[in-house]
């Protein structure tokens, strides 16, 4: 099979119809066997009953449908899991994103030999509440990931060898660092295609601007994982040995000035009385803290099933 169109979707029952006809129309355009896969993130409209429908209708219509609505992460990897297509084409379901992209970003991957390739929507019809908190986002990102071609993380428009989809774990509110989760797992081939962007034409944006504090957030956590997440005792022994040794030579120093007093028979007051001292012992703390955190998590980690879960490309 050529390709999987995977739609998540909370909603769009009024849309639906129309991208679905939109989708068909440049397949057979172009010839390509497909399956699209609509994923209804526990809609409280009638979309499950249109996808019903449609996949009466068109053998090539495929659905899932949870009980709750879980999120898009959780969509994606579903609609990853039942895809069979060798690219993978994801796009929302609001008509902001155009299937006329689809033969394109095929070609990217199939012919210019991308693992990946990310739509940028370079010009936006979103209120500026929305674009510029984008733009801090996505230079954020930029930065933390080192995919320095990437203008649109966010963006719902991507293709993907069929290997990337089945090699990545898309959780949480991961979806935004798709590029990223694929860069870690080894597919560093990544690309960026400026595709055209629509006005929203049925109903409103499901997205918040709690979206971009959780981003951060995400952001944050994938970074440490990717990093440390099999060797935490690298982070947290470093910053538990620092810290203490630190305490550890303040409290020298506490005490010699004590006892050089007292040598010289100079009028000292005690110990205890001075903050640096319990400064120093409430660095020596949380010095032990960190480093018994740190030997903890790599004793978590190496019991984890996942310990050992390497990229392996090719064997002979």
């Amino acid at each position: 099979m050529d390709l999987s169109v995977i739609v998540p979707l909370y909603n769009e029952a009024e849309s639906l119809p129309e991208l679905h006809a939109w989708i068909k129309r440049i397949m057979d355009a172009n010839g390509f066997s497909y399956e699209i896969i609509f994923v209804n993130d526990g809609s409280t409209d009638s979309s499950w009953s249109v996808i019903e429908q449609l996949s009466a209708q068109y053998p090539e219509v495929k659905g899932i449908k949870f009980r709750r609505n879980y999120g898009k992460s959780p969509a994606l990897f579903c609609g990853f899991r039942k895809a069979e297509g060798d690219v993978v084409i994801t796009m929302d379901a609001d008509l902001q994103d155009s299937p006329d992209e689809i033969p394109e970003l095929r070609r990217m991957i199939v012919e210019d030999g991308y693992d990946l390739v990310s739509g940028y929507k370079q010009k936006r019809y979103d209120p500026l509440s929305k674009t510029i908190p984008t733009k801090l986002f996505n230079a954020t990102a930029r930065c933390v990931s080192g995919i320095k071609n990437l203008h649109d993380f966010n963006c719902g428009l991507k293709a993907y060898r069929r290997d990337v989809i089945k090699n990545i774990e898309v959780y949480g509110e991961m979806h935004r660092y798709i590029p990223y989760l694929a860069k870690n797992a080894g597919f560093d081939k990544i690309g960026e295609k400026v595709v055209h962007h629509q006005a929203r034409k049925y109903g409103k944006t499901k997205f918040g601007l709690d979206r971009f504090v959780n981003g951060y957030l995400d952001l944050l956590s994938l970074w440490f994982l990717s990093r440390f997440g099999l060797k935490p005792m690298h982070v947290f022994g470093l910053l538990g040995t620092v810290m203490f040794l630190i305490g550890f030579i303040a409290v020298i120093i506490v005490g010699a000035n004590k006892l050089y007093a007292l040598a010289n028979g100079i009028p000292a007051r005690l110990v205890t009385d001075s903050p640096y001292f319990y400064i120093s012992l409430t660095m020596m703390l949380l010095g032990t803290q960190l480093f018994v955190a740190g030997f903890l998590g790599d004793l978590i980690s190496r019991s984890s099933e996942q310990r050992n879960n390497y990229q392996i490309e090719k064997e002979i």
